[in-house]
């Protein structure tokens, strides 16, 4: 909805446009011509007419001034305020030479890169003094005044910040701005020696020992810098005083190749006389280490190229000759310094020692290392080609060789205590390399910290009243390696944005809408939540860092994953491999990280943000320092000695832990003072003049949130004064009679008399507000000649009395206003009376005859209650004496409510409740009577139909079970009989088998014959060949002959007409070998188990109980071997009177089949899980009759079998006037049929297979028990 809002906005203002600014390219934009409103945006046709007409968003376009070449000092004061008209105002302006263009009250800067003409000359520095912003064309000078206007009458320090990319020139405008307070303000400048001399005199030495030439910038400032000029009570220069902050260490011992190192190793190589450089031993740059890997020329102004000694030019200086830049020479800087130097004070010792010092660190860079070969522990030894370096460097910093060699190759560990024993711990290569680095970094930045002291130490102060403070520090950086230098560097500028966003755009709405002006509000980019992924404890980015350090072997991969660890789910932290350029993607994600900060996306490396973390030296090395004769080292070191850095690893004070504070501490004195920002801008990278890249210069203005002061602005007011201020400004002007005015009621006044425009400044609860520009217009018409001034206190007299007397009419006229609203009261009033005597009269009756019509309306419903009960068929008589005495109570509730005058609502309420719950409970008991009534009837006639129901719905049931019994059983019949069919099959087809394989055994027998036979053939051959051979030697010795051997073939042939010579080796012999491998194997299963001494007891509760199927198999199989063997003992051994029977145990057609000789069948395994049923006609051999039945019953009946598997589980027989025989296995099995299933024939018998059905009938009609599987059976 918002976005659809927005869009008809946009439409709305540029609707009716002839020009317009279309956004084109990568971030520029383009003048042309509206040609039409489309649905998809504007369409718009470049002012270059060969290019074609290009459709674009609403967002992708703004309204342009009618004049094209229209350029403004302030560019609020343009018709349309956007981000297209300001580049396009700033760019005309550039290439008029005008570098400075406003934005309400801010400056930007455009670094021209060459000199313009007396643009800060000393007659520009007068004409801008004491003037107001926007009198006089947008100057850096101008800046500076108002700060100091603002110190003045505002009673508040003030600053001004510098900001801006590397290159955009912020330490020149630093150096202008505070040559303008110096020049102007001071109070003695013309001595040489002066105070404020000096002040200015120190931003040469600190560009000489903090400044160096980058890819982007000659000069580019490698730390931050806030510069404070301190004043007195009369507004006069007083003192002055530096901070600086982060000075870019890892630059001392490493620069890229187009790069170099600070600008006073070069200047003083170039610019010492011979004593001494030959005191110092310096040599051309690309001789030293740490100045060798960058650029090794010199700047040298046109002219001058001899001046520098020959053999201190560098063979690349030689080559492309020395490097040009208008403002810097190395050898006359280098002069110029040891001036600045001695003018703070620094006498020609203390200058010696500064440039010993400088001089060791270069030395100290040549000293190399190389692994120890008589060293077992891996230790490292200082290289041979590095003696002489090492002796320069021992000489400069006043130590013995040995005792520097000592440390730098070892370090001293001591146990735990005070006493602990010292050991020396041998260094490896790296490591020495490292230490060396530390050592010359450390010193370096505490040489630097020894200048800025100095200088600190030279422009003194006792007393300040206020001061003006000057942030010069480096902007936003990015790079294609960034480290921990780009990581602070951009947090600081975080810190600063947030600053700008909170001063010029927060505050600013804040302020609004406390005053009550109505102002729209801007919206911007907050970054608090960037600078807590930085400096929030436990999890910020600082805090881990700090965390790494402290473990005994830190590991910055380790360091990495704790971020992603701590802050994964965080917006502005990433991957690597979500940067946009090509190299970060190649990053592995554990070697750095990527911060979305304000002005882009940025990543970092970070390889060597632990090292660079920790500028502490090791134990050794710190002792050297400290104990080296020269006086002037051993002052620097124990000048910035810090105590809790000897207090161990886990209470070190990191090189982040100590920016973060100071730059609290900046934050601090930046919001207790009055603000003044100077936005400097970069106008190509190439660092040439008269060149403007407006996607550059746009992107530069965006992330400086230019764009949204804009918008602010267009809609705000930037100037502003409270009004006693000023009152108290112009009092000295007024008369006497206008002089005792109330402030505010006198502002109102003067601007009426003015005739401004209402549109043009509006009145807050305290203060004025004024549009762009306004203020300066309103000032410099009240300094106005004085008889002007006599002629404005005159209008101001004139209006004052006619808004008396308008104030004198309006007071007679509500005069009179009051009285009529009077009499209309008081007739109102009358009116409210009447009504609530009404009111209350009402409010006393009306429950009483509402409660009489509702309780004689519960009569007509105790008689249709009556009505009701006189369909009972039972007790109608209590009925009737509860309807009297419901009519009793009904005339006594109206009773009650005639004669008591003041029965409360809640009374009549209460009776009218109790009478509806009678009447109610009477209602619900009559109905459930007759309910009850209704149901009982209705009951009795559902019982009736349901048992009709139930007695057809189950003659159905039987009906229809009898029927799929029936069918089922006719499936299950022609099944047995498919199945008895198959098994008839299946013998036939076994009998053939074992006849071919008794074919194949016969055969295989003659085989082997011929076989043999063949054999003795061939070794009889063999004989006769060997005996041949033995005759031909002996031949040859005594001279006979010998007949030659002739070989009788012969053929073998075999009776079933097999021909052919067999082999040892053939088929045959495997066959046969298979053969007998595999009857040994069913030997080897049939062997499985050594049942042949159990007992019978044993084998019969193994079959009842037990899991193992092959176990249980062997069982059964034994135990019906058992009884086979038994039942032919016992038939064998039989008496002649005996009355035993073989036939007895089943009948004779089942005996006589497994007598019958087969050829063998497939045996199955005695454990299968079918369950078969057969029944066959039975006559007992001995003829026996049933004592209970007639003499003349024969023996013939049935013999009933359930097979489980392979062996019989039930038997019964059944002869018609004999009690049936029920038997089972486990219990009867001497009784019996012991064979098994394939041994009977039963399912080659037509005809002999029945349902398990038709078995279970007969078995329980007659008495047995529900049958039980073996293998389910408990032990008895």
């Amino acid at each position: 909805m918002a976005g659809t809002n927005r869009k008809v906005d946009k439409k709305r203002d540029i609707e009716g446009l002839d020009k317009v600014w279309v956004r084109e390219g990568r971030g520029g934009w383009g003048g042309g011509r509206m040609v039409e409103l489309s649905v998809e945006g504007p369409i718009v046709q470049p002012f270059d007419e060969s290019l074609k007409c290009v459709v674009a968003g609403y967002d992708s376009v703004h309204p342009a001034e009618d004049d094209d070449g229209k350029e403004v000092d302030d560019n609020c004061s343009l018709m349309y305020l956007n981000e297209a008209t300001l580049l396009n105002n700033v760019r005309l302006r550039y290439s008029k030479d005008k570098i400075y263009t406003y934005v309400a009250n801010i400056l930007i800067a455009i670094n021209p890169y060459f000199e313009i003409k007396n643009l800060y000359s000393p007659d520009t520095i007068k004409s801008y003094l004491g003037k107001s912003l926007g009198t006089r064309p947008p100057h850096v000078f101008a800046i500076a005044d108002k700060a100091f206007r603002d110190m003045k009458v505002l009673k508040q320090s003030q600053s001004i910040i510098v900001s801006g990319e590397s290159g955009a020139g912020k330490t020149e405008s630093t150096k202008y701005i505070l040559k303008y307070l110096c020049d102007n303000y001071g109070q003695s400048a013309k001595s040489a020696g002066s105070l404020e001399q000096k002040i200015l005199q120190a931003n040469p030495i600190l560009e000489a020992f903090g400044n160096a030439k980058t890819t982007r910038n000659n000069n580019s400032s490698r730390f931050g810098k806030f510069i404070e000029i301190h004043f007195d009570g009369k507004c006069g220069v007083v003192g002055g005083y530096i901070s600086h902050y982060l000075l870019e260490r890892a630059r001392v011992v490493s620069q890229s190749s187009a790069e170099r190192n600070y600008h006073i190793f070069y200047q003083l190589i170039a610019g010492a006389d011979k004593a001494l450089a030959d005191r110092l031993h310096l040599a051309s740059p690309d001789q030293f280490r740490y100045l060798a890997k960058g650029c090794t020329q010199f700047f040298v102004q046109k002219g001058k190229e001899k001046l520098v000694p020959a053999d201190r030019v560098s063979a690349d200086h030689k080559r492309g000759g020395a490097l040009k830049d208008t403002r810097m020479d190395d050898y006359s800087d280098f002069h110029t310094v040891d001036q600045d130097l001695a003018n703070i004070g620094l006498t020609e010792e203390d200058r010696l020692s500064v440039y010993t010092t400088i001089a060791a660190v270069l030395h100290m860079g040549n000293i190399t290392f190389e692994d120890n070969p008589e060293d077992n522990t891996g230790g490292c030894m200082i290289a041979p080609a590095s003696a002489h370096s090492l002796a320069i460097t021992a000489e400069l910093m006043g130590l013995e060789q040995e005792d520097l060699m000592s440390a730098m190759v070892s370090r001293v560990m001591q146990g735990k205590g005070n006493f602990g024993t010292v050991i020396m711990v041998p260094l490896k290569t790296n490591e020495a390399s490292n230490a060396r680095d530390a050592l010359a970094k450390s010193l370096y930045t505490r040489l630097f910290d020894y200048i800025v002291m100095r200088i600190n130490q030279s422009i003194p102060f006792s007393e300040s009243r206020y001061y003006i403070g000057v942030l010069d520090i480096a902007g936003f950086e990015y790079f294609t390696v960034n480290s921990f230098e780009q990581f602070c560097i951009n947090y600081c500028n975080e810190k600063l944005q947030q600053f700008f966003n909170q001063r010029i755009l927060k505050d600013e709405q804040e302020l609004y809408v406390k005053e009550g002006l109505g102002v729209k509000n801007v919206s911007f980019v907050d970054n608090q939540d960037c600078i807590d992924l930085i400096e929030s404890k436990q999890t910020g980015i600082f805090s881990l860092l700090d965390e790494e350090s402290k473990l005994p072997k830190p590991n910055y991969q380790h360091f990495t994953d704790q971020i992603f660890h701590n802050n994964g789910s965080h917006f502005r932290i990433a991957l690597p491999r979500k940067s946009k350029l090509k190299e970060h993607r190649e990053i592995r994600d554990h070697d750095g990280f990527l911060i979305r900060h304000f002005a882009g996306a940025v990543c970092y490396q970070t390889k060597h943000f632990i090292e660079k973390n920790n500028d502490a030296l090791h134990a050794s090395l710190e002792a050297i320092v400290q104990e080296c004769k020269n006086p002037f080292i051993c002052e620097i070191f124990m000048t910035n000695e810090d105590s809790s850095q000897r207090q161990g690893k886990l209470n070190f004070i990191s090189v982040g832990s100590k920016f973060k504070k100071q730059l609290g501490e900046l934050m601090l004195k930046l919001r207790s003072t009055g603000t003044n920002f100077i936005r400097c801008i970069k106008p190509n990278v190439k660092m040439i003049a008269h060149l403007f890249e407006s996607p550059s210069v746009m992107s530069q203005l965006q992330c400086a949130g230019m764009t949204s002061v804009l918008e602010l602005m267009q809609q705000g007011f930037p100037s502003r004064a409270p009004f006693s201020e000023l009152y108290s400004m112009y009092k000295q002007f007024l008369p006497p009679d206008l002089a005792r005015l109330d402030p505010r009621l006198f502002c109102k006044a003067l601007f009426k008399a003015l005739g401004l425009d209402d549109n043009d400044f509006q009145f807050g609860m305290t203060k004025v507000f004024f549009r762009p520009g306004k203020f300066a217009e309103f000032d410099q018409m009240m300094r106005a000649d004085p008889e002007n001034l006599r002629i404005l206190i005159g209008k101001v007299k004139k209006w004052l009395l006619c808004s008396r007397w308008r104030k004198a009419q309006w007071c007679a006229l509500e005069v009179i206003k009051l009285k009529n609203k009077i009499i209309y009261r008081r007739e109102a009033l009358v009116c409210i009376q009447k009504n609530l005597r009404m009111f209350l009269a009402l409010k006393q009756h009306k429950p009483r005859y509402q409660g009489l019509r509702s309780i004689n309306m519960l009569g007509s419903q105790v008689d249709k209650i009556e009505e009701m009960g006189g369909n009972l068929k039972g007790g109608r008589s209590v009925l009737e004496q509860s309807i009297d005495t419901l009519k009793q109570n009904i005339d006594h509730a109206v009773k009650t409510i005639k004669t008591c005058e003041k029965i409360k609502k809640s009374e009549i309420d209460k009776l009218y409740k109790s009478l509806v719950d009678q009447i109610n409970k009477e209602l619900v008991g009559v109905k459930r009577k007759i309910e009850q009534e209704r149901i009982a009837e209705e009951q009795e006639k559902l019982k009736k139909l349901q048992q009709e129901m139930e007695e057809e719905k189950k003659r159905k049931l039987e009906e229809d079970m009898l029927r799929k019994k029936c069918e089922e059983d006719k499936v299950l019949k022609q099944e047995m009989e498919k199945q008895r069919k198959l098994e008839e099959e299946e013998e036939r087809r076994l009998e053939r088998e074992e006849r071919d394989r008794n074919q194949a055994e016969a055969l295989q027998r003659q085989l082997e014959e011929a076989n043999a036979r063949y054999a003795a053939l061939q070794q009889q051959i063999e004989q006769e060949r060997r005996d041949h051979e033995l005759a031909l030697r002996l031949a040859a010795e005594s001279g006979g002959a010998v007949e030659d051997l002739v070989i009788k073939s012969q053929r073998l042939s075999i009776d079933s007409g097999v021909k052919g010579r067999g082999s040892p080796d053939g088929e045959p012999a495997v066959n046969g070998v298979v053969g007998s491998h595999a009857g040994g194997k069913k030997t080897a299963e049939n062997k499985k188990f050594d049942l042949s001494k159990w007992k019978y007891a044993e084998l019969r509760d193994t079959i009842n109980t037990s899991c193992d199927i092959d176990l249980l198999e062997a069982c059964r199989e034994e135990f019906h071997r058992r009884l086979k063997v038994y039942h032919a003992w016992k038939a064998k051994n039989r008496k002649k009177n005996s009355t035993f029977n073989e036939s007895m145990r089943a009948p004779t057609s089942i005996l006589e089949e497994a007598n019958r000789p087969t050829m063998g069948t497939l045996k199955k395994p005695v454990t299968s899980c079918n369950q078969r049923y057969f029944r066959i006609p039975f006559v007992r051999p001995d003829g026996t009759r049933d004592s209970l039945g007639p003499a003349s019953q024969s023996g013939r009946g049935w013999w009933y079998a359930h097979f489980d598997g392979q062996w019989i589980g039930r038997q019964m027989e059944l002869h018609e006037g004999r009690s049936p025989i029920l038997l089972v296995s486990g219990k009867d099995d001497m009784h019996m049929c012991e064979l098994n299933l394939d041994e009977t024939g039963l399912t080659r018998k037509r005809g002999a297979e029945i349902l398990e059905s038709e078995f279970d009938r007969e078995w329980k009609k007659h008495g047995g028990q529900t049958y039980v599987q073996p293998q389910d059976r408990q032990r008895q």
